[in-house]
């Protein structure tokens, strides 16, 4: 299984916090990174986003359907919102856009099987896959890109 998880592009402050929008960055910052994992991406991928405005707008920016998950909502916690993927044991690839601190939180857990706060930048990716050696599942790190990252590849 692959597993991609996407923070949220730079949104506007204010409340409610469910309802902040990207900021024109954010915007970019979406679209640059939809840019490059769009042609990664297979046919029959799930993408999961949770239920505020700024992941919803950071995911649209891939053009694709989703499917909104409240179990990705920012109030939840990792473990609840890394089994709403199928983690370890599905058979497609899944995109998440959601929050941290859950982002970070289900990385530690996926590649240490421990929490941990590990941070993610926004709109950044990490992406994750699955395999089982001698019966015994493992985490591989794939790929972790940012927006900063890619602009600079195309400088």
């Amino acid at each position: 299984m692959d597993l991609i998880l996407w923070r949220h592009a730079e949104a506007e402050e204010g409340t409610p916090d469910q309802d902040r929008k990207l900021t024109r960055k954010g915007i970019r910052q979406a679209d640059v990174m939809a840019e490059w994992l769009k042609p990664r991406l297979p046919k029959n991928v799930k993408i999961l986003v949770s239920p505020a405005r700024r992941t919803q707008q950071t995911a649209q920016a891939l053009g694709m359907a989703f499917e909104t998950c409240e179990d990705l909502a920012k109030e939840n916690n990792a473990a609840d919102a890394l089994k709403a993927t199928g983690w370890p044991k599905g058979k497609s690839m899944v995109v998440v856009v959601g929050h941290q601190p859950t982002l970070g939180q289900m990385a530690a857990l996926m590649m240490t099987g421990k929490s941990a706060d590990w941070e993610i930048r926004k709109s950044g990716v990490w992406w994750l896959s699955n395999r089982d050696v001698q019966d015994a599942s493992q985490a591989l790190l794939e790929a972790v890109m940012s927006p900063r990252m890619l602009k600079k590849g195309k400088s």
